[in-house]
C-alpha cells in the first residue's frame, strides 16, 4: 500500500479559508486537485463539491450560477481555462462567503491568468503548490529517499510509482499535455511544433547562464519570440528562471539569468540535475514563505566578469539571508564561497552534496543535504 502524504500547505490553507478563498496554483500534475480534495468528505472526484470546469456537465451547471447544496466547502478546478472566470468567481464568492469556503486550483499561474475581468483583490491568498521535495518525505531522509526523489523528481505520480518505464512514459504524456492542451487553452501560439523543440532542448541548458540568442539560432525565430516561450513556459509553471545579485564591492553580471525546472528529473547531467534539485527546494522555501508570512523572497545567484560564481543566494525583503553552492562531492570547497564571504554582505555560506561528510572550512558550512534541510528547517 502506497503511502500518502498530507501536502505542507495544508494547515495554512486550512487558516485561510476562515476568511477569504485560496486559490492553488502550480505544475500540472502536481497534486492540487488531490490536495484540495482532502478538504472534502469523501476525498474524492465524485464528490459533489467538485467542480471540475472541464466536466461539460459541470461547467453547465457553474455557468447557470448553480452551486451543490448543503456544502460548505467547494473546489473549482481548472476553471481559469474559462475567460470571464474571475467574474464568475467573484459573484459566486460575494453571493455566498458567509457560508461557503472556496478553493480555486489550476495548472497555470492565476495571478496572471486573472487579469481579464473584474478585481478580485482582497478575497483570496495564493499559494503556489510545488513537488515533493526531501523535508515533505522524510524529516529523517535516507541516502536511498535522495537517490529516489533525484531520479524520479517530486511529482507524486512517478515517485510514489518508483519505476523507470512508468516515469519514462509520464514524462512523455505530461510535455505533450502542457503543450497542447494546457499551453493551447490559454495561448495563441501557431508554431506549436517549436515550442515543443523548445521544451525539449532547454533542459541540456540547466546550470550554465542561458543564451537567448543561442536559443533564437537554434530555432531560427526572433529573440522575443523565444523570450515569450520562455514566459509562457513559466506561466505554465514548467521552468523558471534565476536572476543574478549585485553588492558594492564585487563586478558582478547584472544580465545573465539561470534556468530551472520544476521537474529536476527531466534534467540528463547528473551535476546539473542536483543543482536544479537543490534550486527547488529553495525556490519551495521562498514561495512558502511568501505565501503563508507575506515577506518578500528572492531566489538569486552571484557571478561576476571574472566567472567566480556561488550558485544560490537567498533574499528576504531585499537582503541576502544565506548562499548555497551545490557539489556532488564532499571535499574540495569551492574557492568563489570565500572569496564572496570576504566581499558581500552574505551572512552565512553553504557547500551542499550528496555524501556524508558535515564541516566547517574557514566558516563556510560544508554538508550533505538532509542536513541542510533541517539545519534551514526547509519545507
Amino acid at each position: 500500500m502506497k503511502k500518502i502524504y498530507e501536502r505542507y500547505i495544508k494547515n495554512s490553507v486550512n487558516e485561510d479559508l476562515e476568511s477569504k478563498m485560496v486559490f492553488v496554483a502550480g505544475p500540472r500534475q502536481v497534486g492540487k486537485t488531490t490536495c484540495a480534495l482532502t478538504f472534502l468528505s469523501p476525498s474524492n472526484e465524485q464528490h459533489p463539491a467538485y467542480l471540475n470546469w472541464d466536466d461539460i456537465q459541470v461547467r453547465s451547471a457553474i455557468l447557470r450560477g448553480e452551486l451543490p447544496p448543503n456544502e460548505n466547502i467547494v473546489v473549482f478546478d481548472e476553471i481559469h481555462k474559462f475567460a470571464r472566470w474571475r467574474n464568475l468567481i467573484k459573484g459566486f464568492y460575494d453571493t455566498h462567503k458567509s457560508n461557503i469556503s472556496f478553493i480555486i486550483t489550476g495548472s497555470a499561474r492565476l495571478d496572471y491568468y486573472s487579469k481579464r475581468g473584474d478585481s478580485l483583490q482582497g478575497r483570496y491568498h495564493y499559494y503556489r503548490l510545488h513537488p515533493f521535495s526531501i523535508p515533505e518525505i522524510n524529516r529523517d531522509a535516507t541516502e536511498n529517499d535522495v537517490e529516489k526523489l533525484l531520479k524520479f523528481g517530486g511529482f507524486p505520480e512517478p515517485f510514489l510509482r518508483g519505476e523507470e518505464k512508468f516515469w519514462r512514459r509520464w514524462q512523455r504524456e505530461r510535455i505533450q499535455r502542457v503543450i497542447y492542451e494546457d499551453i493551447r487553452d490559454l495561448e495563441n501560439i501557431k508554431e506549436i511544433s517549436l515550442l515543443e523543440l523548445l521544451a525539449k532542448e532547454l533542459p541540456n541548458r540547466v546550470g550554465a547562464p542561458l543564451s537567448v540568442k543561442n536559443l533564437k539560432e537554434l530555432l531560427q525565430v526572433a529573440h522575443e519570440t523565444v523570450e515569450r516561450w520562455l514566459k509562457i513556459f513559466e506561466r505554465m509553471y514548467y521552468c523558471y528562471r534565476v536572476p543574478p545579485f549585485g553588492a558594492p564591492k564585487i563586478r558582478a553580471v547584472k544580465k545573465e539569468q539561470k534556468l530551472y525546472f520544476w521537474d529536476w528529473s527531466i534534467v540528463p547531467d547528473p551535476g546539473p540535475r542536483f543543482e536544479n534539485f537543490i534550486a527547488s527546494h529553495l525556490l519551495k522555501y521562498c514561495h512558502f514563505i511568501e505565501d503563508t508570512e507575506g515577506f518578500r523572497m528572492d531566489l538569486r545567484f552571484v557571478r561576476d566578469t571574472d566567472k567566480r560564481e556561488v550558485d544560490f543566494v537567498v533574499l528576504k525583503q531585499g537582503q541576502p539571508i544565506f548562499a548555497v553552492e551545490c557539489k556532488s562531492g564532499e571535499k574540495n570547497v569551492n574557492p568563489a564561497l570565500f572569496y564572496f564571504k570576504e566581499r558581500t554582505p552574505i551572512p552565512k555560506f553553504y557547500q551542499v552534496h550528496e555524501g556524508r561528510k558535515d564541516y566547517v572550512n574557514n566558516g563556510v558550512r560544508v554538508l550533505p543535504i538532509q542536513n541542510f534541510c533541517k539545519e534551514l528547517d526547509l519545507i
